[in-house]
């Protein structure tokens, strides 16, 4: 693909799952990437496969140091790296604190040091890998729906904001992916998200199609848009219908 080929991409959270997916379709396009994870040894073996740069560590640490070993300049970065983060209104202050620092501050710091280069030479692409739940929700994870919230209103700020300036702003936002952090979603993720799970590929191969077509809102489950008209087109339905999912989840509801 004529955007991709060339380009220089880094891909936080590449360590697996949708993360290891877009490295392999980046540098299979041509692209020198740099793959970051906070696992080394992760970072390591992906790198090893695709022939990519690995800069290990933490994703909101790291945006220097990939852009130095990118030669100075970034074309493309994919805010990926992101926790789970289960929990009601009562998690812990540290698992509320840990997802707004991973899910959303680790986006803010990237672009804080990406935005004046790409501003200065009028392009680049910023990619924030949010979630459905960053436009609807997700049952049993308060401060994981909250900050994939976050998420998505920080990228529809940056691409409303500098758009005719140049940047791109793509936010990803798939149900189910066959990853550890499905995995990790435990029986609200078997409920609500294993039954129409897709492959990372599958989310790779969305992302590359809504480049192309700079399209903000890449929804590798297409149904996402029926389900995000429905909650904003008549809220107390949608409300309601998402609790008879709560309450058979809790198995007290039919």
């Amino acid at each position: 693909m004529s955007t991709v080929q060339g380009a220089n991409v880094v891909v936080t959270g590449a360590g697996g799952g949708i993360g290891a997916a877009l490295a392999r379709r980046f540098t299979a396009e041509g692209a020198r990437v740099v793959v970051n994870d906070i696992d080394p040894g992760r970072t390591k073996a992906i790198a090893a496969e695709t022939g990519a740069i690995p800069v290990a560590g933490d994703a909101s640490a790291i945006v220097e140091e990939a852009r130095d070993a990118l030669g100075g300049t970034v074309d493309i970065y994919c805010a990926n790296a992101g926790l789970a983060s289960p929990g009601d209104a009562f998690a812990d202050e540290d698992i509320w604190a840990a997802a707004w620092d991973v899910n959303v501050m680790a986006h803010v710091r990237a672009v804080r040091t990406l935005l004046p280069g790409w501003l200065e030479r009028g392009s680049g692409r910023f990619v924030s890998t949010v979630s459905a739940a960053g436009l609807l929700t997700m049952i049993g994870a308060a401060p994981y729906s909250a900050t994939k919230h976050g998420a998505v209103a920080f990228a529809e700020w940056l691409s409303l904001t500098y758009r005719h300036r140049g940047l791109k702003v793509h936010a990803i936002c798939p149900q189910g992916v066959r990853t550890d952090m499905l995995t990790a979603a435990g029986s609200a993720g078997e409920l609500v998200l294993a039954p129409s799970a897709i492959e990372p590929e599958d989310v790779a191969d969305a992302l590359l199609d809504g480049i192309e077509a700079d399209r903000f809102l890449i929804l590798p489950h297409p149904e996402v848009a029926a389900y995000y008209r429905a909650r904003a087109d008549d809220t107390e339905h949608w409300l309601g219908s998402m609790n008879r999912i709560q309450r058979t989840w809790e198995g007290t509801g039919e």
